[in-house]
């Protein structure tokens, strides 16, 4: 039998100051009045969740940050997924690690103090057909003459024009590699915002014909498995959050909307998938900590995280997308206006849930890792 899991002092600390901070600068009222904003998040926030060390919280001690796992990052990307807050950090704490574990030791000493005192970064891994697979771009580089020279298309670039460097993913040579990109080698005519579901976001396309870098900006290794599996542990704690608050969202209105001199949440139709959405909710998260700890754990095997972190994607996609479904839907008519709050969350749960695969592809991908065992 499993061991349950339990908060570290670290968890529950980073968890309460994550609520507080995200419920004060992200209530509903100031998502909404940002949907038109240049950028996803004021400059000063941005600042603010820097002077808190959350940009810092897995980058090594080594190179200023604060030496911890993803298990604690998860509970402060729960919190902004709960209040809906867009920020650079996912995507900056991806980046980050990947750097860790493909990096040159020089990109690492250039980037790594960067990003923890509050450069961002983020990364073109999505094909302009929008395929996810990591190891098989179509973006290509050529080397010539001491650089490379890029071509083709990424898009679902996040937050790309706050970046101060984006990784991005090529073929070279008939090899999938990755390739650094300071801000300054991308020309601003190459980047193009794109619209997407979730409003919230800023998503650009990547016009990477014509830019070439020297072969500095080269990784010297490739950690795409790895770079998917941190990628699906953070979508996913940001579903369970915003799971969580669509459930809020519906409680509410279910105690507070009457029908025929009733209250709506009387009614037994609407009770039971109530209830689904909770136990969905429980499982979600449930398996993103325990993803979580697994991954972290040294002695994980590769098999291990796969498993556990493609379980936790499956999960929460289906878990977040079902409960913004029933939250239009139990607010009727009203629920299809954009001044229904409950299309906020489904949108942020359709988003999330396609990014790396939803929960169809994860089980397909989780079928011969757990068959193989039997």
């Amino acid at each position: 039998m499993s061991q349950p899991i339990e908060f570290t002092e670290e968890q529950s600390m980073l968890l309460d100051t994550a609520m507080d901070f995200c419920g004060k600068h992200s209530p509903v009222s100031l998502v909404r009045a940002r949907l038109g904003d240049e950028q996803t998040i004021p400059a000063a926030v941005w600042q603010e969740i820097v002077d808190l060390g959350w940009s810092a919280i897995t980058i090594p001690e080594t190179y200023g940050g604060l030496g911890l796992g993803l298990s604690e990052l998860v509970p402060v990307v729960e919190s902004m997924g709960r209040h809906l807050m867009a920020t650079p950090l996912v995507w900056s704490a991806a980046a980050a690690h990947t750097l860790l574990l493909a990096g040159s030791e020089e990109q690492k000493n250039i980037w790594l103090p960067k990003l923890a005192t509050g450069a961002v970064a983020t990364m073109g891994l999505v094909e302009l057909d929008g395929s996810w697979l990591l190891d098989a771009p179509t973006c290509g580089a050529e080397q010539q003459t001491g650089k490379l020279v890029l071509t083709g298309t990424k898009c679902f670039v996040q937050d790309a024009t706050l970046a101060d460097m984006i990784i991005v993913s090529v073929l070279l040579a008939g090899q999938p590699r990755l390739v650094l990109l300071d801000k300054a080698q991308i020309p601003v005519a190459a980047l193009t915002q794109e619209v997407v579901i979730d409003e919230t976001r800023r998503s650009f396309q990547l016009d990477l014909d014509g830019i070439s870098v020297g072969l500095e900006s080269l990784l010297p290794q490739t950690c795409f498995a790895e770079i998917e599996q941190v990628l699906m542990l953070l979508l996913s704690a940001e579903m369970v959050g915003g799971h969580a608050n669509t459930l809020n969202l519906v409680i509410e209105y279910l105690k507070t909307r009457k029908q025929f001199d009733k209250y709506i949440g009387s009614y037994q139709a609407l009770k039971h998938p109530t209830v689904d959405i909770l136990i969905g909710l429980e499982a979600s998260r449930s398996h993103v900590y325990h993803g979580a700890t697994v991954f972290d754990q040294a002695d994980s095997s590769s098999a291990d995280k796969a498993i556990a972190l493609r379980m936790a994607k499956a999960v929460a996609s289906e878990g977040f997308a079902f409960a913004g479904d029933r939250a239009i839907q139990f607010h009727g008519g009203f629920g299809f206006t954009f001044e229904c709050d409950a299309q906020l969350y489904l949108r942020r749960a359709l988003w999330c849930q396609y990014q790396f695969g939803d929960e169809t592809y994860q089980r397909s991908c989780l079928a011969p890792l757990l068959l193989d065992r039997a």
